[in-house]
Order: C-alpha cells, then sequence, then structure tokens
C-alpha cells in the first residue's frame, strides 16, 4: 500500500524553480513530521527541510533562504518551493513522514536535473 506519492521533479535551468509535492494518507499525514531528503548520485541521503504539524520547520544549511516547506491538512499534502536552483541541487528528492512508534515512511522519490 502506497502511503507517499512524490511529484513535481523535473529538469531546470539554474536559477529556475520548481514546486515539489507529496500527497499522503490522512492517518500519516496527521500526526506525522513530514520532511523532505535528497540524494545525488554518489552521495548520502541528506535532510534538506521538515515541518512538523503544527507548522514549526526547519531548514539545512544549503535549503535557508531558497526552499520553502509547507503542508496543507485539507489535502493532506506537504510542498517543497526550491527557487534559485543551483546545479549542485540535482538529486532524486524522496518524501518522508515520521510518526511517534511507527517505521518511517519513504515515497518512491522524484528526480530534480537542475542544469542547463
Amino acid at each position: 500500500q502506497v502511503q507517499l506519492v512524490e511529484s513535481g521533479g523535473g529538469l531546470v535551468q539554474p536559477g529556475g524553480s520548481l514546486r515539489l509535492s507529496c500527497a499522503a494518507s490522512g492517518s500519516i499525514f496527521r500526526s506525522s513530521i513530514m520532511a523532505w531528503y535528497r540524494q545525488a548520485p554518489g552521495k548520502q541521503r541528506e535532510l534538506v527541510a521538515s515541518i512538523t504539524p503544527n507548522g514549526r520547520t526547519n531548514y539545512s544549511n544549503s535549503a535557508k533562504g531558497r526552499f520553502t516547506i509547507s503542508r496543507d491538512a485539507t489535502k493532506n499534502t506537504m510542498y517543497l518551493q526550491m527557487i534559485s536552483l543551483k546545479p549542485e541541487d540535482t538529486a532524486v528528492y524522496y518524501c518522508n513522514a515520521a510518526r511517534l512508534l511507527y517505521k518511517d515512511e519513504w515515497g518512491q522519490g522524484t528526480q530534480v536535473t537542475v542544469s542547463s
């Protein structure tokens, strides 16, 4: 049973923008800290940004000032708005849901490629 579904990745030029979406089942979304991770080729998966059920956000240093994480409880969906994209942002972006007493849920990933 698929619990998290990402969308919105693609190819964009340096300096461009993309918005990623992660649709979740309601039971997971309401009680989870939601987060975006990314993994570039040959590198470890890293946290990009997270958001708690009450909207508290946290960003990696590379994301601060350029990325905005948000969640819409009416749609059970989390977003990552990315601006001023750089080639080093190229990676597979994964949606993550973390709940107390449960194993983390992961989406299948969406590819973001920043290239001219």
